[in-house]
């Protein structure tokens, strides 16, 4: 078994897709911008990261993400509007985003798929464990999955990746993982992983979701790794090889999550995901539900 050596403290956020289904709003705006309730969608996720320990936060970034970094710096003109105002409420959300962590940024020039831009962050992370979280899938606080899998990480060595329960009929929409139980009942030994493949051939209905820990030998193969599915370099088939072969890097293993996951990942999912959070606000929350029944009851 290998055991790691380092305390967790590095977090990569793959940033530089094109969000072409949210077209025509991320023509000239990052999709990871898009507001949730009153939030871009990549803060909920920075914050994530923060929450779970990590601080140290790498952003892998293309053309056109500059208000990505924007967002995450001071912005000393408007903290002087909101001062001279005596608005310390905003001011205290302005500063929030840009006092999270200690943010880093490399450009994915050539987006060869979500392989390649974690290997871009291999001159930041160096030779030590790290998270990676995709901003599609965004994790409720209350249910702190990343810190489960670093500790599962810092205990078993290796990799860790988050999967799910789906409906059979969807697994086809994400990547599936062969498993076998352990002492835990949310942890489970990844004996395989399959891109995307259709529910006759998936050998479970366990989807990977957008949350790994993985060990820096990852870097080693992704170097190696021919382009798969879509013509781009998948970070499923790296995870395939280190769970064959544990003296490459291994053992893979999965934190099955039950907890409140919000999927951004398409239009239907975003609007839901606003819906869901915005009802749990304290300070919109009991207005919102209101109104929302009204209009289900006299509207619908």
């Amino acid at each position: 078994m290998t055991q790691s050596n380092s305390r967790i403290s590095k977090a990569v956020i793959p940033a530089a897709g094109l969000g072409t289904r949210f077209l025509p709003a991320t023509k000239a705006t990052p999709k990871e911008m898009l507001p949730v309730v009153d939030k871009p969608a990549i803060q909920y996720v920075v914050e994530e990261a923060v929450a779970a320990g990590l601080h140290d936060v790498l952003m892998v970034t293309g053309r056109n993400k500059r208000p990505l970094e924007d967002h995450f710096d001071r912005n000393y003109e408007l903290e002087s509007a909101l001062t001279r105002k005596g608005d310390a409420d905003r001011l205290r959300m302005v500063r929030e985003s840009s006092d999270l962590a200690t943010m880093h940024y490399v450009r994915q020039g050539d987006p060869r798929g979500l392989g390649h831009a974690v290997l871009c962050a291999a001159p930041h992370i160096g030779d030590e464990p790290f998270a990676v979280l995709l901003g599609d899938d965004l994790i409720d606080p209350r249910d702190p999955l990343l810190s489960r899998m670093t500790e599962v990480q810092e205990r078993e060595g290796g990799s860790v990746i988050a999967l799910m329960e789906v409906p059979s009929a969807m697994i086809h929409q994400y990547g599936c993982a062969a498993v076998e139980p352990t002492g835990e009942g949310d942890v489970v030994r990844v004996t395989g992983l399959v891109e995307k493949p259709e529910p006759a051939d998936a050998p479970s209905n366990l989807a990977v979701i957008g949350r790994y820990v993985l060990d820096p030998a990852v870097f080693g193969i992704l170097r190696r790794t021919e382009p798969g599915r879509g013509n781009e370099i998948q970070l499923t088939d790296a995870l395939q090889l280190l769970a064959e072969d544990e003296k490459a890097g291994g053992p893979v293993h999965g934190v099955v999550f039950k907890g409140r996951r919000y999927d951004t990942g398409d239009r239907s999912d975003y609007l839901r995901a606003i819906v869901r959070l915005a009802c749990e606000r304290e300070d919109l929350g009991p207005e919102f539900r209101s109104w929302l029944r009204r209009y289900v009851t006299e509207e619908m």
